[in-house]
């Protein structure tokens, strides 16, 4: 039997239900005038996980030239794929910051530079720019709405208290007077912000781990002790909370052997075993990892690590000879991948190994590098020694009296926080 032919003339059926699907998907794509990439198309094309997408508020930005989308191919921020160490700092006096040592009554006199009468300014307008991601900028509006209904507490040293007071800072300003309080301790102190149901809180725990200078400092490094095996007198107050942001580095810096002791403090330093920093760090951070991992519920807790935050005591790592430690610096170091004495690498292996063993999720602010390069953002000569602001005659004493640990606020926390702020 032959096959059977079309009759001459006519066109098969199927054709032409095809020229029909071809016509009008041209005819749907001229009415949506090519717009299948936009949100309200019927298309929804999934972009590649971290590629960058504008907002309305960028294409006001790209319009006004202060920030040119079409020439940026970097990605939108995304903690899988961005590494956010990796940039530079570029100086744009555009941007102002949210708060001022002034207006924001919650600044340590220890870090309110320009109330202590620092006069330069550009400190203040340097952007952590990232080679591969857009970081987005703080929005206290969105933060407060994430975090409504939660704690978030700091937990560690001075530097940890300026990365709270920083964040306390970045909000407050948008809350009413009636709707905010603040209660400050001399361990324990909580930000309010009553119509958000919000708490932001800083818990002082300079090791983590518990020592006889938790509750009065005790000045000498030769004098203090830690109970390296011991947390649960601090842990106990970080139960319940939504997000920790833990950090611990510059008081193991003293550069001297570190009195550990197992046990009770009852013997006093009898008992005690005088062991090198990385090894007590060690330890205390595995007594710190163990609560964590025994304690915490990541479905209700996120967990944060703020990496070590560099000192610059000696001018000579970047090349300043003639330099006494971060006095009159005014620019970050532009050398990438500077990596001066102040931060031991030693110490930041320790946090690696012992966080990657954990069985609970822990995310890294990864502060270090991008902090290193800013030799002229500490408070320097304005600030306080014991109490009382510096005199004039301290002042002249740079290599004596300048605070080359501790950031000026606002300043380089801000940017600390804005890395915390895409995390969440």
């Amino acid at each position: 039997m032959g096959t059977m032919k079309a009759p001459r003339g006519k066109i098969p059926l199927s054709i032409i239900a095809i020229l029909f699907c071809v016509f009008a998907f041209m005819a749907l794509l001229y009415t949506e005038r090519l717009s299948f990439l936009s949100s309200g198309s019927i298309f929804k094309f999934r972009p590649c996980a971290a590629r960058y997408k504008m907002s309305k508020t960028d294409n006001k930005r790209s319009v006004n030239k202060q920030i040119d989308y079409a020439a940026d191919d970097r990605f939108e921020f995304d903690p899988e794929e961005c590494d956010i160490g990796h940039g530079k700092w570029v100086f744009n006096r555009s941007i102002k910051p949210l708060y001022s040592d002034r207006t924001c009554p919650y600044v340590d006199r220890q870090v309110s530079c320009v109330k202590n009468g620092r006069n330069d300014s550009d400190y203040r307008h340097w952007q952590w720019r990232p080679d591969d991601c857009m970081l987005p900028r703080f929005n206290p509006d969105i933060a407060l709405k994430k975090l409504q209904g939660k704690r978030l507490m700091f937990v560690g040293d001075s530097l940890q208290r300026g990365q709270w007071q920083s964040f306390v800072c970045l909000v407050e300003h948008i809350i009413p007077k009636s709707q905010k309080s603040m209660k400050r301790g001399r361990v324990h102190s909580v930000f309010r912000a009553k119509e958000y149901n919000t708490t932001i809180e800083f818990y002082w725990a300079p090791f983590l781990v518990e020592s006889n200078s938790d509750e009065r400092i005790v000045g000498d490094p030769k004098k203090r002790i830690l109970r390296v095996d011991s947390i649960a007198k601090h842990a106990k107050h970080w139960v319940d909370v939504d997000i920790l942001v833990f950090n611990t580095y510059v008081w193991w810096m003293s550069g001297l052997k570190i009195k550990s002791l197992w046990g009770s403090f009852a013997n006093g330093e009898e008992g005690s075993e005088e062991l090198d920093a990385p090894v007590s760090y060690r330890i205390g951070l595995k007594t710190w990892a163990n609560w964590v991992d025994s304690t915490i519920d990541p479905n209700t807790t996120r967990v944060f690590f703020t990496t070590m935050s560099p000192t610059h005591q000696r001018s000579e790592d970047w090349g300043n000879k003639n330099g006494i430690k971060c006095f009159n610096e005014t620019k970050p170091i532009l050398n990438k991948w500077h990596w001066g004495s102040g931060s031991d690498r030693r110490m930041m292996n320790v946090v690696a190994s012992v966080v990657e063993k954990m069985k609970v999720p822990v995310t890294f602010i990864n502060i270090t590098q991008l902090s290193e390069y800013r030799i002229d953002a500490h408070s320097s000569i304005y600030t306080e020694l014991q109490g009382q602001l510096l005199t004039d005659e301290q002042k002249a004493d740079p290599l004596h009296n300048a605070d080359c640990i501790h950031w000026c606020l606002p300043g380089v926390p801000d940017t600390w926080n804005q890395i915390l702020f895409a995390h969440l």
